[in-house]
Parts: structure tokens; sequence; C-alpha cells
């Protein structure tokens, strides 16, 4: 098993429970796919750096996880899909 880890920014306008179904949504594909989630870290809304879609903030996660190397393909493939996720970038981090 990697070592991951992904940052997704959400919609300004998602509550605090539409932030935790999207999260544990996330956390449910890595785990169905036989990952382990290490840590989960919400750092909130913050400014982004420019603006995406008429938009000019968003609501940041973080995911650390262990994962072997077909499920990041998957988990990308999910963030596509999903409504309300502006951006993320899923990084194999070095040991």
């Amino acid at each position: 098993m990697r070592n991951y880890e992904t940052i997704f920014i959400l919609h300004p306008s998602f509550d605090e429970e539409a932030v935790k179904t999207a999260v544990d949504k996330f956390k449910g594909v890595i785990e169905t796919e036989g990952g382990i989630i290490d840590n989960v870290d919400l750092w909130g809304k913050r400014r982004l750096a420019y603006e995406i879609d008429k938009v000019n903030e968003g609501i940041y996660v973080l995911f650390n996880f262990q994962a072997e190397p077909e499920l990041p393909k998957e988990l990308d493939r999910i963030f596509r899909i999903t409504d309300g996720i502006i951006r993320h970038i899923i990084v194999k981090l070095d040991k």
C-alpha cells in the first residue's frame, strides 16, 4: 500500500450537514476500495487564490490515506462527477 494525500474544495454554499455528508461519502469510497484513512482535516472556508466559476471561497478538506495504486483513479473519477466539488488533487507521498 502507498501513502496518498488529497485536498478537495467544496462549494461555499454547503452547510455543515452537506460538508459532513460529502466527507463521509469520500471516506466511504476509500474504505470500500480497501484503503485506510490516516487523517481527515477540515480546514473550513477559505479564500481561493483565484476565482473559479465566479466563486471566490471554498471549504477545504484534507485526507491522508493509504491505498493500492488503483484507488486514486477511482477517487478521481468520483470527485469529477460529484456536484459541489470545485477543485481536487490527489498526490502520492514519498516515504
